[in-house]
């Protein structure tokens, strides 16, 4: 089958979706980056949902077109031939109004995080694979989700392809900071071994969040099961950056084992809350786990 000519491909893209032209050309732009279909980075970028490929899909069985179908429609059946790509793709989510970066680019917080986002940078070797870095403190209540989630954003509006990952199946927060559902995510992706259920960010192109998915009753087995792992190594071929979220490691060893998956971390504690004694237990269990400290941050709020 031959390519449809630009201009007719440009005609049936925006007949089919109602694309404008800046948004044809994030999508070829996305294409570029990574292995993904036309579908796939419309869906990937919010610029078409999972009912208009539907639409499309029943509309198109009754076009002529069927027997020399265009490029279009040879991506759409793509897609749905493979049913986990197309459950892979959650409703976009916006965040919250905790996320002052997302919102207020000239708060002095908004400036701390892009401080931080810099020296992290600095700190960070460049590697074939995305800069897996888990956010780490001893107990609860001292910030790691909305840092986790700052981090995320921040690194996304410096064009980076950003993964955000709620790996706290104790007590998870990516889902309230973003106003997500929570069924499908990180824990029914390890243990029935599905594809991994990404929301796209309204406002963030480059950014994708990952809940945690509904609560198990073995956390820690499923953060330490060799799906985990190659989740992960599958995320850090797509990503430049991927930001895990983690439960307090003085209640739960979770942390510790995503510490070590990620070999990357960055240690949180609250400035007139965490306790010296518990930043060094902090400090020893993860010398354990041979991951590298990027440094250490003091919340205070």
């Amino acid at each position: 089958m031959s390519a449809a000519p630009e201009g007719d491909l440009h005609a049936a893209l925006l007949a089919r979706f109602g694309l404008s032209e800046e948004q044809l050309y994030a999508v070829g732009q996305l294409m570029q980056r990574t292995p993904m279909s036309f579908v796939e980075a419309a869906l990937r970028l919010g610029f078409v949902t999972q009912e208009q490929v539907a639409e499309t899909l029943v509309r198109t069985q009754s076009e002529t077109i069927q027997e020399n179908p265009s490029f279009i429609e040879s991506a759409i059946r793509r897609v749905a031939s493979n049913r986990q790509m197309v459950l892979a793709q959650g409703e976009q989510v916006r965040p919250g109004p905790q996320l002052i970066l997302a919102h207020d680019a000239d708060n002095p917080r908004s400036e701390k995080i892009r401080a931080l986002r810099t020296e992290i940078l600095l700190l960070s070797e460049a590697t074939n694979g995305a800069n897996t870095i888990a956010i780490i403190s001893s107990s609860a209540r001292e910030g790691r989700s909305q840092l986790a989630a700052e981090l995320a954003i921040s690194f996304s509006q410096l064009g980076r392809r950003t993964l955000l990952i709620d790996a706290d199946m104790r007590q998870p927060k990516q889902q309230r900071l973003f106003g997500s559902t929570n069924e499908m995510g990180l824990a029914e992706a390890i243990s029935h071994n599905q594809k991994p259920w990404l929301h796209p960010v309204e406002g963030l192109p480059q950014l994708s969040l990952l809940t945690s998915g509904t609560l198990p009753h073995n956390p820690l087995d499923l953060l330490s099961d060799g799906r985990f792992v190659k989740i992960l190594q599958d995320f850090r071929r797509s990503y430049e950056f991927v930001i895990l979220d983690t439960p307090p490691i003085r209640d739960y060893a979770d942390g510790l084992a995503v510490a070590t998956l990620a070999g990357k971390t960055l240690v949180l504690s609250r400035g007139q809350h965490t306790s010296f004694q518990e930043t060094r237990d902090l400090m020893r269990r993860l010398t354990a786990t041979q991951s590298q400290i990027l440094g250490a941050v003091i919340n205070y709020f």
